[in-house]
């Protein structure tokens, strides 16, 4: 198996917003604009078609349906930090489309499956057979 080919994303690709941070944080929660929020165009990307469309394939709430993912971070007090995270991740999501699905490939039972599994319902038939009332 060979390793799967890492893809970088182009910074001018990538739009970067800061807002404010969800939730409790006290003072500075109210004045600091500490989240970010990363928005990637897939279908104006310069990534190669094939990743594209696996990226439009998946099941992502944060995709919309022009194409745009929507990425948040704000899980670190600082700007700088949250923006590392958010570009991070959106590596890690490009990363795991990189590489192509392997073929699936049909395969038969076996001769001596086909045989245990015949076994198996004769026994429960024989079984449920001597469950039944006798008969005269």
């Amino acid at each position: 198996m060979r390793p799967a080919p890492s893809l970088c994303v182009d910074a001018s690709e990538v739009t970067l917003t800061g807002i404010r941070a969800q939730g409790s944080g006290g003072q500075n929660v109210n004045k600091v604009s500490s989240a970010i929020h990363l928005r990637f165009d897939i279908a104006a990307s310069s990534l190669p078609d094939d990743v594209k469309a696996r990226l439009l394939a998946l099941r992502d709430s944060r995709i919309t349906e022009d194409g745009i993912l929507v990425l948040k971070a704000q899980s670190h007090r600082t700007q700088e930090m949250n923006k590392a995270d958010a570009l991070a991740r959106l590596h890690e999501l490009v990363n795991s489309v990189a590489t192509p699905p392997a073929p699936r490939r049909a395969t038969k039972p076996t001769y001596g499956s086909k045989l245990r599994r015949l076994e198996g319902k004769s026994q429960r038939s024989e079984t449920k057979a001597l469950r039944a009332p006798l008969r005269d």
